[in-house]
């Protein structure tokens, strides 16, 4: 997939509001920069964390923000209200699945147990052939380390091929993650 390609990332994010300042700021600059490019980020639609902070910024800088949000989700009232692009789901498998076809690809924040969840899936369908889009895993602050070190491990103990590598890239800064995305970069 070429840069011109790119007209929407999916990107995966905490909800929490507990966490450090400086994840909130590398979302910020996350949001930037893909409204900067007009590049529409699609996401979960959250008002609260990093999904909140990236769709604020890009908001914030005239970007284009579609969420895409389970009923009960909307009926607990964690929608974000300020985004006016929302797709509606029936349930988490339908948001997932909408996520993934309707981004150009997909960038990893750090989140919670549901953001890694997000994260293995789309790996795996990568793996699998079902999602041939660049996935990269944005490391701020050495987040993602322990995980990447896991899946070193069972690539090692031959529980995963030996080329997974290709199936995502790694970043620690989002300048580099959207470098890598435009470039489709692999470098795990």
């Amino acid at each position: 997939m070429m840069s011109k390609d790119i007209k929407a990332i999916t990107v995966y994010a905490a909800s929490s509001c507990k966490i450090d300042r400086r994840y909130l700021e590398a979302a910020c600059n996350l949001g930037k920069l893909l409204a900067v490019h007009d590049i529409t980020c699609i996401y979960g639609g959250g008002a609260n964390g990093l999904m909140g902070a990236i769709a604020d910024a890009m908001l914030k800088t005239g970007g284009k923000v579609r969420g895409i949000i389970p009923q009960f989700m909307v009926d607990n009232g964690w929608l974000n209200r300020k985004i006016t692009d929302v797709v509606i789901t029936f349930d988490m498998h339908s948001r997932k699945q909408l996520m993934a076809e309707t981004g150009d690809a997909c960038i990893a924040m750090p989140g919670g147990i549901g953001t890694m969840e997000e994260l293995l899936e789309i790996i795996t369908w990568r793996q699998l052939g079902l999602y041939n889009k660049p996935v990269v895993i944005l490391n701020t602050r050495g987040f993602y380390d322990n995980l990447l070190a896991m899946l070193r491990k069972i690539e090692e103990e031959d529980f995963m091929n030996h080329d997974v590598k290709s199936l995502w890239s790694v970043a620690k800064t989002p300048e580099e993650a959207l470098r890598q995305v435009l470039g489709h970069e692999t470098t795990a």
